[in-house]
C-alpha cells in the first residue's frame, strides 16, 4: 500500500493521459492498467470547456486520484500560478511541480522547482516535485516537506530507461518520503526495474500511449510494477563473479 499525504493507493502506477490517439483508447488504458491516480498537464486540458471533449467525460471520477501538473511551467511563478488553476478546478489538491530549464532536453530547473515547491507547500499543496536524478536536490526539497519526490529515469519521452541507477537507487535509500520514478520509461523491464532498486512507484505516459497497442502496453506495465516490487521485497541473490551449482556437488557417489 502506497501512502502519499492523505491519500493511500493500492497500485503503485501512475499514468499519464497525454498523447493518447484517441480518447477511447486512453480510457481502456487507463482501465486494464489498475491505476488509481491519472497526471494531465493542466494547460493542455479542457477542464473548464465543457464543449470539449476530454478523459474526464468518460470516466468515473470518483475512482481516481488526479495529479494535475505544471509542465510548461519555466519559473516557480508559473508554475505556482498553474496549481493555483489546477486547484480551482476542484480536481484535487496534489499537485506535480514541473518547471522546465532547457527546451531541448526538457530537464527541470532545479532553483525554480524548489521556489515552486516551497510556496506551494506554504499554501497547503500536496507537493510531488519532478526533478533530475540529483540527489542533494531530493534531499533539500526533503527537507522542505514535500510529500513525494520524483526522479527522472531519463529525459522526458526519451524511452531511454533507467541511465543512472547508481544515483536513483542513492535517492531511494536516503528518502523519507515515497519516490515515484517518472520519465524516460520505455518498456515493461524499465519499470520492473525501477521498482527492483526500491521505487515506491512509477509513472508513465510516452510509453504506453506511444506503443504499438496501448492497452495491452498498459497492462504489461501494470503486471512489470508489481513482479519489480515483489522482487525488491523478496531480495535478489548476491552477484558473483564465478559459477556457483545450484545443486550441491557434495555427498555425491558414483
Amino acid at each position: 500500500m502506497l501512502k502519499i499525504g492523505p491519500y493511500t493507493f493500492q497500485s503503485r502506477l501512475f499514468l499519464g493521459t497525454g498523447k493518447f490517439s484517441s480518447v477511447d483508447i486512453q480510457k481502456e488504458s487507463v482501465a486494464v492498467s489498475d491505476t488509481e491516480v491519472l497526471t494531465f498537464a493542466v494547460r493542455r486540458m479542457n477542464i473548464f470547456d465543457e464543449q470539449q471533449p476530454n478523459l474526464l467525460e468518460k470516466i468515473n471520477l470518483k475512482k481516481f486520484c488526479f495529479l494535475p501538473n505544471t509542465a510548461g511551467a519555466k519559473s516557480a511563478e508559473e508554475a505556482v500560478r498553474i496549481a493555483r488553476l489546477a486547484k480551482a478546478s476542484g480536481l484535487c489538491h496534489m499537485v506535480k511541480v514541473e518547471v522546465f530549464g532547457c527546451d531541448k532536453t526538457l530537464l527541470p530547473d532545479p532553483i525554480e522547482t524548489l521556489k515552486a515547491s516551497e510556496q506551494l507547500l506554504e499554501e497547503g499543496f500536496i507537493v510531488l516535485p519532478y526533478i533530475s536524478d540529483d540527489v542533494v536536490l531530493a534531499k533539500r526539497l526533503q527537507e522542505l516537506g514535500v510529500h513525494a519526490v520524483m526522479p527522472a529515469a531519463s529525459p522526458i519521452g526519451s524511452g531511454l530507461g533507467i541511465v543512472n541507477p547508481i544515483n536513483l537507487e542513492l535517492i531511494i535509500k536516503d528518502a523519507k518520503v515515497p519516490v515515484i520514478v517518472d520519465a524516460g520509461i520505455g518498456s515493461p523491464s524499465d519499470a520492473a526495474f525501477a521498482m527492483e532498486l526500491g521505487a515506491d512507484g512509477v509513472l508513465l505516459n510516452s510509453a504506453v500511449s506511444g506503443a504499438g497497442n496501448p492497452v495491452q502496453m498498459a497492462e504489461a506495465m501494470k503486471w512489470a510494477v508489481k513482479a519489480g516490487r515483489q522482487g525488491y521485497k523478496a531480495g535478489r541473490i548476491a552477484k558473483k563473479k564465478y559459477a556457483e551449482a545450484s545443486s550441491p556437488l557434495t555427498g555425491i557417489s558414483i
